[in-house]
């Protein structure tokens, strides 16, 4: 479909309000670029022979309110019940002052993740607190800013005992039979993926025989069984296995935490901690170790450090230990995990604090036990009595009918077999409840029956060898912040600290930071939609499921595949399903040796960690001059393999910013060679309406619903990865792990079969209210930022690579290193003088060193692109003057960024330009200028003394150097 006429959207569309360039404003940013109009621009830019042909057929666009009602529509087939299902996923109630203020604030929900900590210590801030949280309620010293959820945390688990226990590295991983059945399921993938011994064993009768690498233990477990584990813990150690117990957050305030147990690692889910259910998620899992195993942690840790002033300063700690740094050898593959909802859950426990949670557990632990004592006494069995908050009833004959007359009374239980049921309590049941329960178990004045067992469920009625007598979350700030007031208070002054992109254009190459319409966030916390437990029955949940459906539709036709799956709940997730899925569709056809995936070296670093997880071997295909694949290098790649090749993973426009065109060419070569092509869609923003990867040679593609499809970063998370695949890939896609299907069969790699479902509304809407056209338009005003941004800094910073035509696509690397190597200002530098001029800095040092990659998006408007390209020219003078010999780089405003108000007001200033060109180096910085709230971070100080939960502020002195 080349030539196309891009007309701006109409003045009443919602693209109109989604894209910036307008009228004369976009006629200005071709004419800077030298094209006539913005198809010329597309046609020059993106291979003739990748075009698609035809338009997008999907629906007409909708406008705002048009969606919106579209939305109430759908939201009302969902059936709200009070769900008592449990099985890891409970109800609770979101503080309002939370769910307004971190939930639905743009403050916090269009934050990247904090690379840059200097502009987001509020985040980070945040974040420890999730963090220390986790630590003090699992005992255990160290834990991340969150994971993906819960079972695919028991799956990091398990690899990480098989990479720390290298004695048994062989060995076989056990699982206990209380699991939670998704649990079990996701790791079993896991380990099909990867070739190891897995044994599900019930562990109450002690360990199996032979030699154990791990075990995984759950409290409470699925029967709802609370357990003293020390000592089968015991036993485990003495073997020489490590431990995992995946645990319930909110237990551990009553119940005996594993770290005191002498489990190893701890993981499990933190939604219960103010989180709406959201039909499965987002929710922020968590995972703490023991001192030792930091370096083998996956996901995030947020850590102490000073800034250049020796004032306390968060950050990132450990990153050389992330996937996009040690590829193949990463300690996973997660990229973004859950930032924002481990934040809600965090602010959950600062607000209600230590006797606070304590006080919800013993509410829904009294409510059990109340209805405990209610059912034995009407001859009903329990599975134990030995519980928190789940109960395992035995009801022959009559489990089916209960759960029937339960949901005809407004309460969702779980259905396990024609003879048992299972129930939770929580924070939000009340004695009606209880009532309506009990009477569905055919208790005669159910009513009556709830009040007297109430008046004698007080205390645990638990053993005393499980129940927690030590202290925890004893830092002052969960013991300071109880009022609305306060909370409000507190959050507006974290969000303060932090440049989101409420504030600024966040010009991440390879991250897409895009406007989230407000339309797009309105419906996810409408309760038809938050309210669902994701294994409610299937007649309660038609409206998800047509969304679900129509949006993996929606994305098939946009993509060109034959099918898509929403379920992986991160970028990550969805490489890993693509390639399971080639390397299962080899091992069916009987081709189980093909098992090598070409990587081309300037790959995303998800890529290799991905493939890896497969069970693939990762071979890198070097990179031509021109930052195109080496196409020698390819075929003798594909030569030596060819007996072995399972496939290739080409991002395209690729990661150097540009439309390769030759990529018919590498994809029929792989081809030839008996192997399929997966497609990275991380970039995907620069080919929608334009070209479908679908149909110019890939096989199978994951998406970024939270970088194309516009769900908000939220800080480092939610995002959504879905996979979409050829025809002959579609019986590999992911199926549900357990609860009401999904339609697809392949390898679970998520807890529920929709994963973070609650987010997708937002995706649903952008593509309904843009349409075709909107979205093609997009495409297009994306490439026109780009190259536009690209052109007016030619003449400061050179573009590394260029296509053809000697355009880019939608991102631009800015090469700075012959002015490195003239002055010493790096690429660092640069980003952090950014600061001052209140932007969030381009991608640092990927996909090489000593540059930046940036990406304006479709959604910055003219004045906001000038206003970044003023600052870098500005940045550049200030470069020259070092080059000059002005004054040393040490002492330069580049080296010296960014500056803080209170370095700028000290009495002191000992540097030698002044405090006007620190503060205000160029003249629109004089209003709402944005001051951060520390100077440059030290970053290896804080690696050697890591610092990972809330230190107490008198405890944490700054080193004598500084």
């Amino acid at each position: 479909m080349t030539s196309t006429d891009f007309t701006y959207p109409a003045a009443e569309s919602f693209a109109h309000r989604h894209i910036g360039p307008r009228g004369d404003a976009a006629a200005h940013m071709l004419a800077t670029i030298g094209y006539a109009s913005l198809a010329d621009l597309v046609d020059s830019a993106v291979p003739a022979d990748i075009r698609q042909q035809e338009s997008l057929q999907l629906p007409a666009a909708r406008s705002e309110a048009e969606v919106l009602e579209d939305l109430r529509q759908i939201a009302s087939k969902n059936v709200v019940k009070t769900q008592m299902i449990g099985q890891g996923f409970y109800g609770t109630h979101t503080p309002p002052v939370i769910m307004r203020n971190i939930l639905e604030d743009p403050a916090w929900y269009t934050a990247y993740t904090p690379y840059q900590p200097e502009i987001s210590q509020g985040r980070l801030e945040a974040l420890l607190n999730f963090q220390t949280m986790i630590g003090d309620l699992t005992g255990l010293p160290v834990a991340n800013a969150s994971l993906l959820d819960e079972a695919s945390a028991v799956a990091e688990a398990v690899l990480l005992m098989r990479r720390a226990n290298k004695k048994k590295a062989d060995a076989k991983t056990v699982l206990d039979a209380d699991l939670f059945p998704q649990t079990i399921e996701v790791v079993r993938g896991r380990a099909e993926a990867l070739g190891f011994d897995l044994e599900v064993a019930d562990l109450s009768a002690g360990l199996p025989d032979g030699e154990i690498s791990g075990i995984v233990l759950q409290q409470p477990g699925n029967s709802g069984r609370v357990t003293d584990h020390a000592a089968v813990i015991a036993a485990a150690h003495e073997r020489g296995a490590m431990v995992t117990v995946a645990a319930d957050i909110l237990s551990l305030t009553l119940i005996t935490p594993p770290g005191e147990q002498g489990a190893d690692i701890a993981v499990g889910n933190t939604q219960r901690l103010g989180v709406p259910l959201f039909f499965g998620g987002p929710h922020a899992a968590y995972m703490s170790v023991r001192k030792g195993l930091e370096r083998n942690l996956p996901g995030r840790i947020v850590g102490v450090s000073f800034d250049d002033a020796g004032a306390s300063a968060y950050r990132l700690a450990l990153q050389t230990r992330e996937q996009h740094i040690r590829r193949e050898k990463a300690t996973s593959n997660i990229c973004t995990a859950q930032a924002l909802l481990a934040i809600a859950a965090g602010m959950y426990g600062v607000y209600h604090g230590p006797e606070g949670l304590k006080k919800i557990a013993e509410h829904a632990h009294a409510s059990a036990r109340t209805l405990a004592a209610v059912l034995t006494g009407a001859g009903f069995e329990l599975a134990t009595d030995q519980f928190f908050d789940t109960l395992t009833v035995t009801a022959p004959d009559r489990a089916e009918s209960i759960v029937a007359d339960a949901e005809v009374a407004g309460i969702n239980l779980r259905l396990l077999d024609q003879d048992t049921l299972s129930l939770s309590t929580d924070e939000t049941t009340t004695p009606a409840h209880l009532a309506a329960v009990a009477a569905a178990f055919g208790v005669s004045d159910a009513e009556a029956a709830i009040q007297s067992a109430a008046d004698g469920a007080a205390g645990t009625g638990l053993a005393d060898a499980v129940v927690r007598t030590s202290t925890y979350m004893e830092h002052p700030i969960f013991h300071t912040v109880r009022s609305e007031t306060q909370m409000l208070r507190y959050l507006r002054r974290l969000s303060d600290r932090d440049l989101a992109l409420d504030r600024t254009m966040i010009p991440l190459g390879s991250c897409t930071m895009k406007l989230n319409a407000t339309a797009e966030m309105a419906a996810i916390s409408w309760p038809e939609f938050a309210a669902i437990h994701p294994y409610a029955p299937e007649h309660q949940t038609a409206g998800w499921r047509q969304l679900i459906g129509d949006l993996e539709a929606r994305l098939a036709a946009i993509t060109g595949y034959a099918g898509v799956s929403i379920q992986p709940n991160a970028g990550s997730q969805g490489e890993y399903a693509g390639l399971l899925a080639i390397r299962q569709y080899h091992v069916a056809n009987g081709d189980t040796g093909r098992d090598v995936c070409l990587i081309p070296a300037s790959a995303h670093g998800t890529n290799a960690s991905s493939a890896v997880l497969a069970g693939l071997k990762v071979v890198v295909v070097a990179t031509a001059e021109d930052g195109t694949i080496d196409a020698a290098d390819l075929d003798a790649k594909i030569d030596k393999h060819r007996e072995s090749l399972a496939g290739i993973m080409i991002t395209y426009p690729s990661t150097h910013g540009v439309y390769d065109a030759d990529v018919r060419d590498v994809c029929a070569k792989v081809h030839a060679a008996g192997g399929q092509v997966y497609i990275d869609g991380a970039n995907m923003n620069a080919l929608v309406g334009l070209a479908q990867p679908g149909q110019f040679g890939g096989d199978v593609s994951h998406l970024n619903l939270h970088k194309t499809f516009c769900i908000p970063h939220g800080g480092g998370g939610p995002g959504v990865g879905p996979v979409a695949v050829a025809e002959h890939l579609l019986p590999f896609l992911p199926g549900a792990a357990t609860g009401p299907h999904n339609g697809h069969h392949g390898t679970p790699v998520a807890s529920t079969a929709y994963g973070s479902a609650g987010v997708l509304p937002i995706s649903w809407a952008y593509i309904a209210m843009m349409g075709a056209e909107g979205l093609t338009d997009a495409t297009a005003n994306a490439l026109l930022a780009a190259n536009y941004v690209s052109t007016a800094l030619a003449d400061y910073y050179p573009t590394l690579y260029t296509g053809q035509t000697s355009l880019v696509a939608h991102e631009c690397i800015l090469d700075l290193r012959e002015l490195t190597a003239a002055s010493g200002v790096t690429a660092e530098d640069v980003a952090k003088r950014l600061i001052d001029f209140g932007f969030h800095a381009p991608t640092l040092a990927f996909p090489v060193a000593g540059t930046l990659m940036v990406e304006p998006t479709e959604s910055e408007d003219l004045g906001e692109l000038d206003r970044f390209i003023e600052a870098m020219i500005a940045i550049h003078a200030e470069i020259t003057a070092v080059v000059d010999g002005a004054h040393a780089v040490e002492d330069s405003p580049l080296r010296r960024a960014p500056h803080t108000a209170a370095v700028l007001a000290g009495n002191d200033w000992d540097r030698p330009y002044s405090r006007e060109q620190a503060a205000f180096p160029v003249g629109r910085l004089r209003q709402d200028k944005y001051f951060p709230p520390v100077g440059r971070i030290d970053g290896a100080h804080g690696d050697r003394n890591l610092v990972c939960s809330c230190p107490p502020p008198e405890a944490f002195e700054a080193p004598e150097s500084n």
